[in-house]
């Protein structure tokens, strides 16, 4: 297959989002929502205490890991983010935008920086320019860059982001030409080396729709920083490279205190011309690069390096492709965009830690240029795979057209969720066998605003995506949870909903989380400072289920062997919740699970998680545990049953009130996990499961907003919105995928993809929200905590209908 073939095999994709340049989304939204003061009231002590809380915190020069004081709210711009996994992203925006930078681990910068653009030149046979343009809809910067021609029609340009690509297309009907951009970046399933990389490609197409030759020049210009203050730092320098076939510029600078080099560079080609501009002014009216352009479509480069910058001073290059396009022919321009931040550090720590990518390239800072052409002589490869990865989602008829842009759209958190990828920091301490030997250490954050790493109780919903696409990082985030659970930290934490002072990690206890990016993450673990969560029911019970998911997963006897100790561990110390010895455990009274302010007084995830046990211990012969958990799991079956069903559903809990009966829409995410791990037998009760399941798509899907918005978290058996608190009347996105699986699982296909259609219609079509998914909506007007781990569930959906696949066929 020649190069050319491998690109047109990838043409602007039927599927996935697609806009207008100049689209105008129905509803804003806003994180704005003030609770009821019925609602309030119980947590008054608990508002008092945080404010407190995060007073100290900007005090010690850092915002909270939770900020509800300054939220941040949906900007309705983005699309698909570029850069691979844990090497630090950039976003984009469908209008062309390069905004939203995450470079220093778990970090976010929501500035769009206008000198980051694309600009198209074209000349006549004569050779005449005839028409330049910035390819941007938005208007002219207010004071820098005002020589440039702003204003692209958007009404004339379609954007589609099918993650980990997008394509824009550009209508420049005047001059009958059309432009295509293809966006990839290397996100690809099973591969660990390409998909660590940080770059990505910009493969443009120059259609001539008109009866005359015509020049046409792609013009693509990057500054420095991420677009605030800290550009202005001074010190940047550029300069110039040529590595083969491909040329560009480097801009080497300092992010955060952080060396980081960044390398713009186009692939040379028979029918074109590269040229650069090792660097301009972008705080200038940016006539200097403006007239160039305009002067011949190509750019004169001047010194090979630039001077270094002065405090208040930015720098920027550019990088040009002259095409020669005759009458009825098509032509490409072949751009990247990599960065070189190999070695990062956290803000309250000493250690230096390397990005995963420094496993294939090296770590010493100086090879953003190779990294650059990298991405230019691999990227038909990532076409290659991407495509064949999606295909059998794409072809499948069977499967709703919005479903197959939600699946691979949603998968932009995998990279874009603050995530870091290290090599090894401990390897002299690990066995031989240990995964992270080879892969290292993964996390990203719970979300943009909650800055936790790998946060378990939400990541046991995300971690499909993981489970299905890069096992090994779902392995290693594994081993060291594992590793942490015997860890303890008898540093005291002032817990914000009851105001005790605990431990900050409990020994035997499964850790909420491995740290704040603004702490020492890996080491001091346990950021989260509103509960005891060593006291959490379903952490210790999520550890299990994930470990037999993964099992049943993976197929490795080495992973079930090194995790028998542990869960054997947190089992043993769950059994103590066991109040009333009917082989149930018992929640505590109080919010002690993923549903931190929901007060629930009955059993949890226990029954799936013996289930798991059991059959782990027979795998691995321990006839003790066998015997042990088997009674268990027998005895708790029973209790279950008889403390929760109702005859038409499980209880919210086995409390005496009235808001026992709520109908939860996640009362059944133990089965969920079992049946994804292929668990037939009955653990629960079939007719009980399925009358459940109706009751949840009756009254929490189609009595909440006629079944527009997914499933409302708790509904009351009135067909009434449970109010007791702010988390039972919102819409979880990441739950609702997770129930739409379930329901798959159950045979309930149509009611499957029906709720979670809710979902994804309310946040890409109606309020704008794509790639920075909120973890929660309302009714209407608000929604709560954007850019949210959760919805990576999605891929437990399609795993779901896998596995339904099968049987039907």
């Amino acid at each position: 297959m020649n190069e050319d073939s491998v690109i047109d095999s990838s043409p602007i994709k039927k599927y996935g989002w697609s806009v207008k340049l100049n689209h105008i989304f129905p509803e804003k939204r806003s994180q704005g929502f003030m609770p009821t003061w019925h609602q309030l009231y119980p947590i008054i002590p608990l508002i008092f205490r945080y404010l407190i809380y995060t007073i100290k915190c900007y005090f010690k020069g850092k915002a909270p890991v939770m900020d509800y004081v300054k939220t941040m709210n949906g900007k309705q711009i983005y699309g698909v983010p570029i850069g691979g996994i844990g090497c630090g992203t950039i976003g984009r925006g469908f209008q062309g935008e390069f905004c939203r930078y995450q470079l220093t681990p778990g970090v976010y910068s929501y500035n769009i920086v206008a000198a980051n653009q694309f600009i198209v030149t074209i000349r006549n046979e004569n050779g005449k320019t005839i028409y330049q343009q910035v390819l941007s809809p938005r208007p002219q910067p207010r004071q820098e860059l005002s020589c440039w021609k702003w204003q692209f029609p958007g009404w004339n340009a379609q954007y589609r982001a099918l993650y980990p690509q997008s394509w824009t297309t550009y209508k420049i009907l005047e001059h009958n030409i059309i432009l295509t951009c293809h966006q990839i970046s290397p996100v690809i399933p099973h591969n660990y080396k390409d998909s660590s990389v940080p770059g990505a490609a910009f493969v443009w197409s120059v259609e001539n729709c008109g009866d005359e030759q015509k020049d046409v020049s792609i013009t693509f210009t990057f500054k420095n920083g991420i677009g605030g203050q800290e550009d202005k730092a001074g010190g940047c320098w550029n300069e110039s490279f040529s590595r083969s076939d491909v040329s560009g510029v480097q801009i080497h600078q300092f992010i955060n205190d952080v060396s980081c080099t960044y390398a713009i560079g186009a692939k040379n080609q028979s029918n074109s011309s590269v040229s650069t501009m090792t660097w301009f002014d972008p705080c200038s009216n940016g006539e200097k690069i403006w007239q160039d352009l305009l002067e011949d479509g190509e750019l004169c480069q001047g010194e090979k390096k630039s001077p270094k910058t002065k405090r208040g001073q930015e720098t920027a290059a550019a990088v040009c492709v002259k095409l020669k396009v005759p009458s009825g022919a098509t032509s490409r321009a072949e751009f990247a965009l990599a960065w070189d931040m190999p070695k990062i550090r956290f803000f309250e720590s000493s250690n230096i830690y390397k990005r995963f990518y420094t496993t294939y390239f090296g770590d010493d800072g100086l090879v953003a240029d190779v990294l650059c052409k990298y991405v230019l002589d691999n990227f038909r490869n990532w076409i290659e795979w991407v495509d064949k990865w999606q295909s059998s989602v794409l072809d499948d008829l069977d499967l709703p057209d919005w479903y197959k842009s939600a699946l691979f759209n949603e998968t932009y958190f995998v990279s874009d969720g603050g995530t870091i990828w290290l090599t090894p920091f401990d390897a002299n301490q690990l066995e031989p066998s240990d995964p992270r030997n080879e892969y290292g250490h993964f996390g990203y954050l719970e979300g943009h605003e909650y800055r936790m790493y790998n946060t378990y109780d939400v990541h046991y919903y995300a971690s499909f995506t993981l489970a299905k696409l890069w096992p090994r990082l779902q392995e290693i985030l594994q081993y060291d949870l594992m590793d942490s659970i015997l860890k303890s930290d008898k540093t005291k934490q002032w817990e914000l909903y009851d105001g005790s002072i605990e431990d900050r990690k409990v020994a035997n206890s499964v850790p909420h989380d491995l740290g704040d990016p603004y702490e020492d993450p890996f080491i001091r673990i346990n950021a989260y400072p509103i509960h005891d969560v060593s006291k959490w029911r379903d952490l210790n019970l999520k550890f299990v289920l994930q470990c037999y998911r993964d099992w049943k997963f993976f197929k490795k006897q080495q992973y079930i062997e090194d995790m028998w100790p542990k869960i054997c561990t947190v089992m043993h110390v769950a059994e103590k919740w066991d109040t009333d010895h009917d082989g149930l455990i018992e929640n505590g009274g109080s919010p002690d699970q993923t549903y931190d302010s929901w007060v629930m007084t009955g059993p949890s995830l226990w029954v799936a998680a013996l289930h798991c046990t059991k059959d782990i211990a027979s795998e691995l012969k321990d006839e003790k545990a066998l015997h042990h958990y088997t009674q268990l799991f027998e005895k708790a079956k029973l209790a279950f049953e008889k403390k929760l069903w109702n005859g038409e559903y499980y209880n919210f809990d086995s409390a005496s009130n009235p808001g026992a009966h709520t109908i939860m829409a996640d009362q059944l995410c133990g089965l969920w996990y079992l049946r994804a791990s292929g668990v037939q037998n009955e653990v629960f009760i079939d007719t009980h499961v399925k009358s459940a399941l109706k009751k949840i798509f009756d009254f929490n899907v189609m009595k909440f907003k006629n079944g527009t918005i997914g499933a409302v978290n708790g509904m009351k058996p009135d067909g009434k919105v449970d109010m007791v608190t702010v988390q039972s009347e919102e819409v979880w996105t990441g739950v609702v995928y997770g129930l739409a699986a379930l329901m798959m699982h159950e045979g309930m296909v149509e009611e499957a993809f029906k709720t979670a259609h809710g979902v994804y219609n309310v946040v890409y079509n109606i309020i704008g929200m794509g790639f920075e998914t909120p973890e929660a909506l309302y009714a209407e007007k608000w929604y709560r905590a954007i850019g949210y781990m959760r919805p990576l569930s999605i891929w437990a959906l399609q795993h779901a209908w896998e596995l339904r696949k099968r049987k039907v066929n």
